[in-house]
């Protein structure tokens, strides 16, 4: 059975002006995004921030998350790491909090050979009995998963049933779902790119685009799952420049920007992140307002 079916949330981290994390507005996201119809709440992935984080402020934000969320959606824990070891303690902290699954990047900066993989996300999911969703994203980690890898995890560990997938390569991708004969539950990482993975099997999304318009990217999966493929596919095609100025800086700076916009007040992104460039933030501006949500 999947995680979930539909759009989940790559949720960011609020922060107070000093930099520590502001609970009070995380809690009102989560309600925010629960009450627009968001599927699942992806917390302390890349978009919120979690390589800035400590593992302790970690596991505090995922129990915070659970609790909040009360079995509303599913809350998946983002708990990757460059070190299999502490990826290991993030994952049995996330499942001992409640999460029902975990998201796993590959092993960032030191890097891994296809075999390292094996061994790394293996042991991972091997120390725990909630689901794993692998990470997929070359262009922040300077690696990719081979196809073949994929489907040798897939077929060998039990709990991992899903990825998501980041490498803007959609020959990969019909690959993956090929040599892993569709038993894999995919989910789009690129806001820009999810109606074509729906094509080639996907069942959802892990989006940025989620946190200032959950009931937009909801519905987009939902009328393409549904069988309404026009219409997804024109809210893809209308969504674009959106999702470009999304991604005109390094996110989360614009999705944290817009959100300030939107008077969610999330605060600025934690170094060696910075605010966003005014000519950058004059084109999220027009984005926004060319979409009704400003």
């Amino acid at each position: 059975m999947a995680i979930y079916k539909g759009a989940g949330v790559a949720i960011v981290t609020p922060m107070n002006n000093d930099f520590s994390v502001n609970f009070d507005r995380l809690d009102e996201l989560i309600e925010f995004q629960i009450a627009e119809g968001t599927d699942a709440i992806i917390i302390c992935g890349t978009t919120g921030e979690a390589p800035t984080l400590s593992g302790d402020m970690i596991l505090e934000l995922i129990g915070f998350t659970v609790e909040r969320v009360k079995g509303r959606i599913p809350v998946i824990a983002g708990t990757g790491s460059t070190s299999t070891h502490n990826a290991i303690k993030l994952s049995e902290g996330a499942e001992e909090r409640g999460a029902d699954a975990a998201l796993v990047v590959t092993p960032y900066y030191n890097k891994a050979t296809q075999a390292g993989l094996i061994s790394h996300f293996t042991a991972i999911a091997n120390s725990v009995k909630i689901p794993q969703i692998l990470y997929d994203v070359p262009a922040r980690t300077g690696m990719t998963i081979a196809p073949q890898t994929m489907a040798h995890l897939v077929k060998n560990v039990d709990n991992i049933v899903a990825l998501k997938e980041s490498t803007n390569d959609i020959v990969n991708v019909a690959k993956i779902m090929n040599y892993c004969d569709g038993n894999i539950d995919l989910y789009s990482g690129n806001d820009n790119q999810v109606v074509p993975l729906l094509s080639l099997g996907g069942i959802g999304t892990i989006s940025v685009l989620s946190n200032m318009a959950p009931k937009y990217v909801h519905d987009m999966v939902m009328k393409y799952l549904e069988g309404d493929v026009a219409t997804a596919g024109k809210m893809q095609v209308d969504v674009i420049p959106l999702c470009d100025a999304l991604f005109c800086e390094v996110s989360p700076i614009p999705v944290k920007a817009a959100l300030n916009l939107m008077g969610k007040d999330v605060g600025p992104p934690r170094p060696p992140l910075t605010t966003m460039e005014p000519q950058n933030l004059e084109i999220l501006k027009k984005a926004m307002k060319d979409m009704g949500y400003l």
